[in-house]
C-alpha cells in the first residue's frame, strides 16, 4: 500500500519546549490523530492502529491512558449479547 506524506508547520521553539526531536513529535501527532479519528468513529480500530504505527497492544494502551474506550458498544447491546449467550 502506498503511503502519502502530510506536512505540518510547527514553530521550532515548540520542539525546544517539548525537548523532542522532529521524529518524536511526528510520532506523537500520528498517534494523536489516529486516536482522535477512532474516537470520532471515522476509523475502525484496525485502521487507527495502522495509522498510529503502533502495535495493537501499544495503541490500546494509549487509548486507555487517554480514557478512550476500545469498544463503542452500549450497555443494551452488551446485555442483549449476554442474553443470547444464556440461550445457547
Amino acid at each position: 500500500m502506498k503511503n502519502i506524506s502530510i506536512s505540518v508547520d510547527v514553530p521550532s521553539d515548540i520542539l525546544i519546549a517539548l525537548n523532542e526531536s522532529e521524529q518524536e513529535l511526528k510520532d506523537h501527532f500520528q498517534v494523536a490523530v489516529a486516536m482522535m479519528l477512532f474516537q470520532e468513529g471515522k476509523l475502525t480500530l484496525g485502521k487507527a492502529i495502522q495509522l498510529s504505527g503502533l502495535t495493537r497492544f501499544e495503541f490500546e494502551k494509549s487509548l486507555a491512558k487517554n480514557k478512550i474506550p476500545v469498544s463503542h458498544l452500549s450497555v443494551e447491546q452488551i446485555m442483549s449479547d449476554a442474553d443470547k449467550l444464556k440461550d445457547l
